[in-house]
C-alpha cells in the first residue's frame, strides 16, 4: 500500500504542470475568445440609447433633459457596479455574476416595452439595465485578463475592450433600422432577447480560472493555485478604495477616465445620432456612421494594447486625449444633411481613439495596485461612468436651452486638453519599495 501511494503521488503532483497541448494554442485563448462573444452579445444594451431619444420624445412628450436622465442613471450605475463586481467575481466566480447580471439586462430591456411614465424609463433602463450592465463592465475584461495571462496582457485587454465595439458595429445598424422601421419596442425586445441569448453560452463555456481546468496562465513558468473565494466582497471593494484615494495616480487616472466618458459614451454614443438628425441626416445614416466608428475602435484598441505592451502608456494616453480632443472642436462644423468626406475623416479618426485609452489606463493600474487593479480599475471605470452620466444628462439640457449640441462638443474638446496634460504627470512607480511615488511624495 505504501509503494502504491508513493507510485501515485508524483503523478498527481504533475498533473497542474501539464499543458494544454504544448503544440496546440494555450487555454487561456479560448477563455479570451469566450469573453469576447460575450461581451459582443451583451453590448446590444449599448446600442440602443442613442437611438430612443427622438422616438420617446416624440411618442411620450418626455424632454431631452428628462431622457437623458435616464441614460445618466444608466452610465452611472455601469461605472459604479463595476468594483462591487470584480469583488464579486473574486468571492463567487466569473460565470456566476455574468450570467446573473445578462438575466438582470434583459429584464430591464423587456419591460420597457409596456412603460407608461418618466419614473419607469428610470427604473427599467436606468436601475435595472445600469446594474446589470456594470457587472459586464471592463472589469469583467480586467478579471480574465489577470487570471489567464502573464504575457500580452495589454493585447488581450484591447482585443477585450474592442469586443463591445463589435457589439456596437453589429447592433447598431439593425436596431436602428428597427426603430425607423417597426418603433422602438421591438429593438427593445431585440436587445432584451441578445442578452437571454448569451446566458447558457457563458455557463457553459467560461471557466474562472486556470486551476479550474489544471493549466498554467498563459506566460507564467509556475502553476498558480485557484485562490480561495474572497468573503466580503462590498467590504474589500470599498477597503480598496479607501487604500487607493489617498495616492495621487488614481486620482489622475480617476479624472482623465472620466473626461474619457464624458467625451466618448456620455456625449457622442448618446447624443451623436439626435444632433446629426437635428441637422437632417436620416437616423439610419447617423447610426451606420457610429457603428463604423466601432469598426475602427476594434483597429485601434487591439493597436493600442499592441503599443501599451511596448511603449510608455502615460504618453500614448497625453496623444489619444489631445487628439480627441481637436477632433470633437471641429465636430460642430462637419454636421450635415448627408454624408461627406470631412464626415467619413472624423468618424475614422475618432473611432480610432474611441476606447484606445482603456490598455494604457489599465496597466498603469496594474503598475501602482499590484493584485488590486482589478478593483481599482473598476472605481477608475465609476469615475469614467459618472463623466459619461453628467455629460449624457447635461448635453440633453444644453440642446432644449440652446437648440443645438455646439456648445458641448467644443466645452469637451477642451476637457480632453485637460485630461492630456494630466496623463503626463502620473508619476511612475518606486523601484525600490514599489509604493506610488505619488504616495510617497
Amino acid at each position: 500500500m505504501t509503494q502504491t501511494t508513493e507510485a501515485a503521488a508524483p503523478v498527481e503532483d504533475s498533473r497542474p504542470a501539464r499543458p494544454f497541448g504544448a503544440h496546440r494554442i494555450h487555454r487561456a485563448w479560448f477563455v479570451a475568445a469566450v469573453t469576447f462573444v460575450t461581451i459582443i452579445g451583451a453590448a446590444a444594451f449599448r446600442s440602443l440609447p442613442g437611438l430612443l431619444i427622438d422616438p420617446l420624445h416624440q411618442e411620450f412628450h418626455w424632454s431631452r433633459g428628462t431622457i437623458g436622465a435616464a441614460v445618466s442613471v444608466n452610465l452611472a450605475l455601469y461605472g459604479l457596479t463595476a468594483p462591487f463586481a470584480a469583488a464579486l467575481m473574486d468571492r463567487f466566480g466569473i460565470r456566476r455574476v455574468v450570467a446573473v447580471a445578462l438575466t438582470v439586462i434583459a429584464l430591464g430591456s423587456g419591460l420597457t416595452v409596456w412603460m407608461t411614465a418618466a419614473w419607469q424609463l428610470l427604473l427599467c433602463w436606468g436601475l435595472l439595465v445600469g446594474l446589470g450592465s456594470g457587472s459586464m463592465a471592463l472589469a469583467f475584461a480586467a478579471t480574465v485578463t489577470n487570471r489567464w495571462f502573464t504575457e500580452r496582457k495589454g493585447l488581450v485587454t484591447g482585443i477585450l475592450t474592442a469586443a463591445s465595439a463589435s457589439g456596437q458595429l453589429i447592433f447598431l445598424p439593425v436596431l436602428s433600422w428597427i426603430v425607423e422601421e417597426h418603433d422602438w419596442r421591438p429593438a427593445a425586445v431585440t436587445v432584451s432577447l441578445a442578452a437571454l441569448a448569451v446566458v447558457p453560452f457563458v455557463w457553459l463555456l467560461l471557466r474562472d480560472h486556470p486551476a479550474d481546468v489544471g493549466q498554467k496562465p498563459y506566460g507564467a513558468t509556475e502553476f498558480v493555485p485557484k485562490p480561495e473565494p474572497v468573503p466580503g466582497a462590498a467590504r474589500r471593494a470599498v477597503t480598496v478604495l479607501l487604500s487607493a484615494v489617498r495616492t495621487g495616480p488614481f486620482w489622475l487616472l480617476a479624472g482623465t477616465f472620466a473626461i474619457c466618458g464624458a467625451s466618448t459614451n456620455g456625449l457622442v454614443q448618446t447624443h451623436f445620432v439626435p444632433a446629426a438628425h437635428d441637422h437632417g441626416m436620416p437616423v439610419t445614416a447617423a447610426a451606420s456612421l457610429l457603428a463604423v466608428i466601432g469598426v475602427f475602435d476594434v483597429v485601434g484598441t487591439i493597436a493600442s494594447g499592441w503599443f501599451t505592451d511596448r511603449f510608455e502608456p502615460r504618453r500614448l494616453l497625453a496623444v489619444y486625449y489631445a487628439l480627441r480632443g481637436i477632433s470633437l472642436l471641429f465636430l460642430p462644423m462637419l454636421l450635415a444633411p448627408s454624408v461627406h468626406p470631412p464626415m467619413i475623416f472624423f468618424i475614422v479618426f475618432y473611432g480610432l481613439d474611441w476606447v484606445a485609452t482603456v490598455p494604457p489606463t489599465l496597466a498603469l493600474c496594474r503598475e501602482q495596485y499590484g493584485e488590486d487593479s482589478a478593483i481599482v480599475f473598476g472605481w477608475v471605470l465609476a469615475s469614467h461612468q459618472v463623466g459619461a452620466a453628467l455629460v449624457a444628462f447635461l448635453g440633453g439640457v444644453a440642446r432644449d436651452t440652446f437648440g443645438s449640441y455646439d456648445v458641448v462638443w467644443y466645452a469637451s474638446g477642451a476637457l480632453c486638453a485637460a485630461a492630456a496634460l494630466m496623463a503626463l504627470v502620473i508619476r511612475r512607480r518606486h523601484p525600490v519599495t514599489g509604493a506610488p511615488a505619488a504616495a510617497l511624495a
